[in-house]
């Protein structure tokens, strides 16, 4: 009861602070106000390891283990560690539903695809997350339990560091790019360690395969779950920015082991180096309790990738890298504040009304969506000016009713401006629909 207690106090304590990150976050800011972006020595690879004994927690092999880099969906065991936490203390149960906002269903993929107002249960969720990487569940699961993503991800960040994660900050709950998301392979390695750890009557969701949703198979993108024997786990990851990553885990003679790969150049190279990895710790392991003093260094070959990043499928991707960076420092262990545009300071700031914007001209628009309620038309237009702020910069954003209906439009635009902003959308899945005088 008194750890029941001490959990629930450790919550509220979290939200309290959530919800002050989030109002810093939604303060008034310049134009040349700065935020972090990843720092990276010009000359170092985006390549990572470290391999730890899951029960003692000694680092057996790292190699940047400390160097910051971009998380991608690994991002998303935080987001489910966080899950299985709250159904550990009866806040929530797997037949719960999780509805998707028009935030969530708006996310980029990889995604389940269900339309605003939609849920799934618990259970589903969490499928969704460990095998189809899906960032729209990601999303309407931080709402579910904090009440927006800005929130939950200010409980993620707390979270990560009272498991001792120091070198880490989230700033969404799915992976999804973003330059002030960064974490380390020592950081997740740590909450992979403390996930199964505090959590293992859940940790077999990351074994799952596939499931079937609504008549439909959804195969995982973790093949070594099907060519390695005794691994069963944890999660993969792909950005442009990021490289492939993966945190997992495998079991042999009783052992197990824990590796995070970060920045491989394809999935098969990530997937035999992961494999590599492991093989070697349990052969070192076996060797040592026989008294011989040996490393994962000296048995493995050390060969950083090369080469440009082998971009998969949208199926297998993140989401779209389109004005994402990475600043070259040679000081990557202190970085500075660097400006950046209004593009890339998020969607809450990029949604403001600009007040040198120039008013709008043109006859022609585009509808965004529409709805039952004109909160969430207005959700709908704050998303699409969040995330596509250069395409509809000259529009005027309004909501039109009818017959029951709300409309989320941007008006005042020229013919070529709408049908180009309708084009950029619908590429990316969000529906558009050009409306003429």
């Amino acid at each position: 009861m008194f750890a029941k207690l001490i959990s629930a106090r450790s919550f509220f304590a979290a939200l309290g602070l959530a919800l002050s990150c989030m109002v810093g976050a939604l303060a008034p800011t310049t134009a040349s106000a700065a935020i972090p972006y990843l720092q990276l020595n010009a000359s170092e690879p985006k390549y990572a390891a470290i391999v730890i004994d899951a029960n003692s927690g000694e680092v057996l092999y790292d190699k940047r283990a400390d160097s910051p880099r971009y998380p991608a969906s690994v991002t998303k065991v935080m987001t489910l560690y966080l899950t299985f936490e709250a159904l550990s203390e009866g806040r929530m149960k797997l037949t719960d539903r999780v509805v998707m906002s028009p935030r969530a269903a708006a996310q980029a993929p990889t995604k389940i695809g269900l339309r605003p107002g939609d849920s799934m249960s618990v259970d589903e969720a969490i499928k969704a997350m460990t095998v189809k990487s899906a960032n729209d569940v990601a999303v309407a699961m931080a709402e579910r339990l904090a009440g927006s993503e800005s929130r939950f991800a200010a409980l993620m960040t707390l979270r990560g560091q009272e498991l001792g994660m120091r070198n880490s900050r989230f700033v969404n709950a799915s992976g999804l790019p973003d330059s002030r998301q960064i974490s380390t392979a020592r950081d997740l390695a740590i909450l992979s360690r403390a996930t199964m750890r505090d959590f293992p009557q859940y940790y077999s969701y990351f074994a799952v395969k596939g499931f079937y949703f609504r008549g439909n198979y959804i195969k995982g993108h973790n093949r070594l779950l099907d060519s390695m024997e005794g691994f069963d786990g944890l999660k993969t990851g792909y950005t442009n920015a990021s490289g492939f990553n993966l945190a997992g885990s495998a079991v042999r003679d009783g052992r197990r082991l824990i590796a995070v790969v970060l920045g491989g150049p394809s999935t098969a190279w990530r997937d035999n180096n992961m494999e590599d990895l492991l093989l070697t710790g349990f052969d070192v392991m076996k060797r040592r309790s026989r008294g011989e003093r040996t490393s994962i260094a000296a048995n493995i070959y050390e060969d950083d990738p090369s080469g440009p990043i082998e971009r998969p499928s949208v199926e297998q991707g993140d989401g779209d890298q389109a004005g994402l960076r990475i600043v070259l420092t040679e000081n990557p262990r202190n970085p500075g504040p660097v400006k950046v545009s209004p593009t890339l300071r998020g969607a809450q700031e990029a949604a403001k009304p600009k007040a040198s914007a120039k008013k709008p001209k043109g006859e022609y628009g585009v509808q965004v969506g529409a709805f039952k309620s004109k909160s969430l038309a207005n959700e709908q237009l704050k998303l699409v000016r969040g995330r596509f702020a250069k395409v509809v910069a000259e529009a005027e954003a309004a909501v039109e009713g009818a017959g029951g209906t709300f409309r989320a439009q941007f008006q005042g635009m020229t013919s070529d401006a709408a049908r180009s902003a309708c084009s950029a959308l619908k590429a990316k899945r969000v529906p558009c629909l050009v409306l003429a005088p």
